[in-house]
């Protein structure tokens, strides 16, 4: 089952993805994220690479991870690049990624391009106001990448909130659920992990079927062949 998860900068998607794998023990549940597909642009000088605006959709190499995810859909395991944000490009090491029950896709951009959406079972928009995604987009960049507070606010205000303002916000049409409050949502997770599981259940029950038809067709066959 794959689950699009999308949302502003910062509204808390990944914990969302955290909250419904909680809600469903005993599934493998994986999680991709859009951000591990930014282009390699390790063949540009670092100064224009600084430049480069990585909240629009082709700051993405979404055909690669579309390719990835249809390799999963079929039963082989695929490499994720990993992606240094210092830099702004991939480091040599990959992450082994199997197929699980549940693959969350997840990112700003994930609702936006159709050949991703077509591959989405569920697709969720993480809806949070913007003042409480800015502070949390602070402390994260500032904490986890080692950015200056005034260089994450100048990013917001010249490319964070026009991009999503043109493209992120726009996808939320796409969405099959609308989360207010994002991991918060307790209601909103509890329906999403009912959701996932009657898929599951209905998914087993076809294969089931399935099973009991091959059999019996193959039972039919030996008994004429006797």
């Amino acid at each position: 089952m794959i689950i699009g998860i999308a949302g502003g900068s910062g509204s808390g998607k990944t914990t969302v993805a955290l909250r419904v794998r909680e809600a469903c023990p005993g599934k493998t549940i994986r999680i991709i994220h859009h951000d591990s597909y930014y282009f390699d642009n390790s063949h540009l000088p670092m100064a224009e690479r600084a430049q480069i605006n990585y909240d629009h959709p082709n700051a993405f190499e979404t055909a690669l991870l579309v390719r990835h995810i249809r390799e999963l859909q079929a039963g082989h395991a695929v490499e994720v690049p990993q992606y240094d944000y210092s830099t702004h490009s991939r480091i040599a090491e990959t992450k082994t990624v199997s197929p699980p029950d549940i693959l969350f896709i997840e990112g700003i951009l994930v609702l936006e391009p159709q050949a991703l959406r077509e591959l989405m079972d569920i697709r969720l928009y993480v809806d949070v106001d913007a003042d409480e995604r800015v502070l949390r987009r602070i402390r994260r960049d500032t904490a986890e990448r080692g950015r200056t507070v005034e260089s994450v606010i100048k990013q917001y205000l010249t490319v964070v909130r026009p991009m999503h303002l043109q493209f992120v916000a726009p996808s939320k049409r796409h969405a099959h659920i609308i989360i207010p409050e994002g991991g918060h949502n307790q209601v909103a997770i509890d329906l999403i992990a009912t959701k996932i599981h009657d898929i599951i259940r209905e998914r087993d029950r076809l294969r089931e079927l399935d099973r009991q038809v091959r059999q019996a067709h193959a039972d039919s066959r030996t008994e004429e062949d006797s």
